[in-house]
């Protein structure tokens, strides 16, 4: 049977005001009680202690608040943490903390599942089987925070939303998360920290450029051929390259932030010279830089790294053409939990 309370947490800070009012309290309880939610991170009133108990038990007769749980932990040998987090209906998705030098990286979720399917991604394998509310979202940023502090004794330093799912196609969520995680009332993180990546749908893409965003946007691109980024990602035969391009381009002229490319190399996928320079000719059409990504396996035979030596190909040819080219190596891929690895697999 489906619980009649509300999420407490789908309230916006006016709705929680109006509610105690109504209540014949004053508005200003809920102030605090927006506070203890999202800058306190609370999981039951009962946390709530600058409030009455009659207060919080009216709260409690009204109200659930959703949280997430850590359902299982694993960490990999090379420090980075792939959380299966449990959500309130059992469903579970997956987030991942990073860790490098001086900072840490949370990889979070948008969705349960996801409904692209490109061919080389196990979480494409997975049924989409719904959106992530922003409460959600913003809890797997406070677990990793959490995290964070506990074994690197910082705090979380950045979030990229690469986990499961696709995030434009949570459009209203995803943007209402990053409002709370930035937020002062949130965790008051800045939003240059935080970075959005996504398949590349064009008009979602012209979207956030009109409500001029200010998180950084990176693309899953894989090949600058539709042919060949299409056999990758299907999605392209519905937004093809040029209109992607397009996209960026508004994306550039409206917010004056280059774009990153995110690109796998796959043996005899895109692994020739004529690859090459299809993406420098893209790149020179859009100011934007290029991780190449060791591809992460999933056991589909059709899908292998590319040689090294054509890794470097890549690397001299965009640095020649005056492209910033990084090489992101792969972490967590021990625990399967690296990029397009994440499918709810948990050892225990």
């Amino acid at each position: 049977m489906s619980n009649p309370k509300k999420d407490i947490r789908a309230l916006s800070k006016e709705e929680l005001r109006r509610f105690f009012e109504a209540h014949g309290d004053k508005a200003f309880r809920g102030n605090q009680v927006y506070e203890w939610l999202w800058n306190k991170a609370a999981k039951t009133f009962d946390n709530m202690t600058n409030l009455s108990k009659a207060t919080r038990e009216m709260l409690e007769n009204n109200f659930v608040i959703n949280h997430i749980a850590v359902d299982k932990m694993q960490r990999s040998i090379d420090g980075t943490i792939k959380n299966a987090i449990k959500l309130h209906d059992n469903l579970i998705v997956e987030s991942v903390m990073i860790p490098s030098k001086n900072r840490t990286t949370a990889c979070v979720s948008s969705q349960v599942g996801c409904s692209l399917d490109c061919n080389f991604c196990a979480t494409a394998k997975l049924k989409r089987m719904r959106n992530l509310n922003a409460d959600e979202i913003y809890d797997q940023v406070v677990e990793i925070d959490k995290q964070s502090k506990l074994y690197h004794n910082h705090r979380l330093s950045n979030i990229v939303f690469m986990g499961m799912g696709e995030p434009l196609l949570n459009y209203k969520n995803v943007i209402s998360a990053i409002e709370k995680i930035t937020s002062p009332e949130g965790l008051g993180m800045a939003s240059k920290r935080i970075t959005l990546s996504t398949v590349g749908i064009p008009k979602m893409i012209m979207k956030m450029a009109d409500e001029q965003v200010k998180f950084n946007l990176a693309v899953s691109l894989h090949s600058a051929i539709d042919e060949v980024r299409s056999k990758l990602m299907p999605i392209n035969d519905k937004n093809n390259l040029a209109s992607l391009l397009e996209s960026l381009q508004y994306w550039y002229e409206k917010t004056q932030r280059r774009i990153t490319f995110e690109y796998v190399v796959f043996k005899n996928h895109n692994d020739r010279q004529v690859d090459i320079n299809a993406l420098i000719d893209y790149c020179k059409k859009i100011p934007s830089k290029v991780n190449l990504i060791t591809y992460n396996t999933i056991g589909e035979e059709e899908f292998q790294t590319a040689d090294k030596q054509v890794i470097q190909k890549y690397v001299k040819h965009l640095e020649q053409n005056g492209i910033v080219v990084n090489i992101r190596r792969s972490r967590g891929d021990d625990i399967d939990a690296a990029c397009g690895q994440l499918a709810n697999k948990m050892e225990d």
